[in-house]
């Protein structure tokens, strides 16, 4: 009886260790990406700080810059009057370039 309990709390344990409430979000995945460059390249103390500032930040304009060509594209099919298949076929290859 305690090997069947032991087993059952093994089972129900490993559920919730396997569960997406503990999924790593992109903030967190940015995080550990940049400690693991800050490592690989010994950094300590300030030097660290700021390499990890730049580094964080680098990754945020990236995504600024996706979310400013994505506005850029729009402007240009708005200004075009580009409607329905004409206006997605020329938003994926304005977002592709």
């Amino acid at each position: 009886m305690k090997k069947l309990l032991a087993a059952a709390t093994l089972v129900i344990a490993s559920q919730f260790a396997l569960s997406p409430a503990f999924a790593v979000t992109p903030q967190q995945q940015r995080m550990a990406d940049c400690n693991a460059e800050a490592k690989a390249k010994n950094l300590a103390g300030d030097e660290r700080k700021a390499f990890m500032k730049q580094c964080l930040s680098a990754k945020k304009d990236g995504r600024a810059a996706q979310q400013e060509k994505m506005k850029t594209c729009n402007a240009e099919a708005t200004k075009k009057a580009l409607k329905g298949d004409a206006r997605k076929a020329f938003m994926k290859e304005c977002l592709s370039n």
